[in-house]
């Protein structure tokens, strides 16, 4: 979390602590911290793609998960939707300028979720049949 120079105090606070005026980060990381939205960009990140594609690439989630998390991210100007007027109607997906610029930080984080996907994994079951914590 970087930090903010306070006008009041001219100390250094945490930005987007509770006491502090949210600047902007919380609002962000919930759009883009989100599973599904990580998997869709992570999914457009080659080129585009068609709904019912995406809605097979990305395990789990259902159609109106899929929209939802499609419009939000046309909403937040990540995504383009592209309608092609023929019966019927080609709906294409794909990553704007400003969502290309995240799919470097998203593939670092599905790099480093696979890559310790199994020690998490271990950790985890070591907590929960032990019913302490695992060693790191």
């Amino acid at each position: 979390m970087s930090l903010r120079h306070t006008e009041v105090t001219g100390a250094l606070e945490p930005c987007g602590s509770q006491d502090h005026p949210d600047c902007g980060i919380r609002d962000v990381l919930e759009r883009i911290g989100d599973k599904w939205t990580v998997l869709v960009i992570a999914e457009l990140s080659p080129g585009p793609g068609r709904f019912r594609q995406l809605q097979r690439a990305v395990h789990g989630i259902s159609q109106r998960m899929l929209t939802l998390t499609l419009r939000r991210l046309e909403r937040d100007g990540l995504v383009s939707r592209t309608v092609v007027a023929t019966i019927p109607p080609q709906v294409t997906y794909a990553l704007t300028a400003r969502g290309q610029s995240l799919t470097q930080v998203v593939q670092t984080l599905v790099t480093w979720a696979q890559a310790h996907h199994g020690p998490i994994q271990k950790s985890r079951r070591s907590w929960d049949e032990d019913g302490q914590r695992a060693p790191q």
